[in-house]
């Protein structure tokens, strides 16, 4: 079974100590390796899950947890107190652990052996309690940590520790991240402004402007016969409008497009980035502002914000990761306009150009339409309907001045309920949760922003976990949401993250 994150780990500690004797020592190393290979083994688990030696005393776990943060390959640490693990001699190494912590309250067996049950076995298997003395420390420290309950042959339990590691995954990803930004954001737009250098403290994402003119001098270094290679490509993958293929009126727009793409990507690449922004507005000696480009790029996992808007590259790129090996996908979105027929309200997402084709599981139609913004020649992109999913999430992040803020909605997608003939853009149709009018309302009240992200593949206890993880406000919109609920949560996230961030 080959995972997503091949070349990432997951560390996993197990807490005893001296006290009970060296045969019941053999025994919890035997039984932790068996739990830590049950879910190495879980498909839901999609990095490699590493048995480190049982935990007994302090500097064995300080010296454990800083070689966690000192190695890159590893995403995060799980810990499961298997005996009594005194909680003091945690003290340290959680206090020094800057890796994600989960912590699992398991135990070796389903069942108890009602009927040979001795006090051995008691000494044994005594994680009831165990875990309760390392939970308390934890919480007395403020060790930031998910905690997942329940034995690891339930697939509830690997589906939520698989969701952690995704969390995680998430995290890394931003952590480290280099941004590119050709040009400025949109003039004049609020919610596209933002702190980088907070952006950079908080999630470890490093924002940066190059001149648009400089990604023109890429495009126009490329190659014909990369470019004649790239052509061929897209007539293989998609369905090529007659006026764009080899020979005909517009085929040089496709062209163009190619080289762009081609462009972007070495460029990208050449600096170690893997997120990027355009603006309309900005667009230097560009023919084209970058439609079917933007689009392969995000498909490849670049993240992507329009208008400038880097702070929706930063979370794209993180959905990106998160849902990996998974059904569906991530792209820039953006609510465009509502069909308000009592009782069966939608809302109808797009963007100019820019939505990934991650999102759909059809053949993209790729044609050139006039765009009636930016001054430039009419852009070439992909055109076609997300697919219907249920439990896919929409998701924005704010600079909210003191902290940032993720506002998430859980929507179920749906087939357009009619042909869009007259919208060449590509577009996905939403349901949202708990209905139109009180997820709207919640929005709004959040200020969260109009250019999201949706995700179709990682779900909301994914960015659940990745903004636990950063650190991050996060207020999510679902089925159990009400108006004077989520007003009242706005406020005392309000007055919490003010005290919590201190003088």
């Amino acid at each position: 079974m080959t995972k997503p994150y091949a070349d990432r780990e997951v560390w996993f500690f197990t807490g005893s100590q001296d006290l009970y004797g060296e045969e019941t020592l053999v025994q919890v190393a035997e039984q932790s390796q068996q739990v830590a290979k049950a879910l190495d083994a879980s498909g839901d688990v999609p990095a490699r899950l590493v048995w480190k030696p049982v935990l007994k005393d302090s500097d064995a776990i300080r010296r454990a947890m800083l070689e966690a943060n000192s190695d890159d390959r590893v995403l995060g640490v799980i810990t499961w107190m298997h005996t009594f693990s005194p909680a003091k001699m945690w003290i340290t190494g959680l206090s020094a652990l800057t890796k994600p912590l989960l912590h699992l309250h398991t135990q070796a067996n389903v069942e108890l052996p009602w009927d040979t049950i001795d006090f051995d076995f008691m000494n044994l298997n005594q994680a009831a309690h165990g875990d309760r003395e390392y939970a308390y420390l934890a919480t007395r420290i403020g060790a930031a940590r998910t905690t997942v309950v329940g034995h690891v042959s339930n697939p509830r339990v690997t589906a939520r520790i698989g969701t952690w590691v995704r969390g995680a995954a998430g995290a890394a990803a931003v952590r480290g991240l280099k941004l590119a930004r050709f040009g400025d954001n949109m003039r004049n737009v609020a919610v596209t402004e933002g702190d980088k250098t907070e952006a950079e403290l908080r999630f470890g994402v490093s924002v940066n402007t190059w001149a648009v003119n400089d990604l023109v001098e890429a495009v126009e270094a490329v190659a014909d016969d990369a470019v004649d290679a790239l052509v061929a490509e897209y007539e293989d993958l998609y369905d090529v409008a007659d006026e764009l293929r080899k020979g005909a009126e517009r085929h040089e727009s496709l062209r163009y497009a190619a080289r762009q793409e081609i462009a972007l990507r070495t460029f990208l690449d050449g600096l170690g980035a893997k997120a990027f922004t355009t603006n309309f507005e900005d667009l230097g000696g560009l023919k084209q502002l970058p439609g079917l480009a933007v689009q392969r790029l995000m498909g490849a996992g670049y993240g992507f914000g329009a208008e400038g808007d880097w702070k929706t590259a930063i979370l794209v790129r993180a959905a990106k990761v998160m849902g990996e090996g998974l059904p569906g996908g991530a792209s820039l979105m953006e609510d465009y306009t509502y069909d308000l027929t009592p009782g069966s309200e939608l809302i109808l997402g797009a963007h100019m150009l820019e939505v990934c084709p991650s999102l759909t599981t059809a053949k993209p139609r790729v044609e050139i339409h006039p765009l009636g913004i930016g001054g430039k020649e009419d852009p070439v992109r992909m055109v076609f309907n997300a697919d219907a999913v249920e439990g896919a999430v929409v998701v924005s992040l704010a600079d909210m001045r003191d902290r940032f803020r993720l506002t998430a909605n859980v929507v179920d997608t749906v087939v357009p309920p009619a042909d869009l003939p007259h919208l060449p853009v590509a577009r996905a149709v939403w349901r949202p949760r708990p209905s139109f009018d009180v997820s709207a309302e919640a929005w709004l009240t959040a200020g969260g922003a109009h250019h999201t992200v949706m995700s179709t593949a990682a779900g909301i206890e994914a960015f659940e976990v990745f903004a636990q993880i950063t650190d991050t406000e996060l207020l999510v919109i679902d089925e159990s949401t009400t108006r004077r609920g989520f007003a009242d949560q706005v406020r005392f996230n309000q007055a919490y993250h003010r005290l919590a961030r201190g003088l």
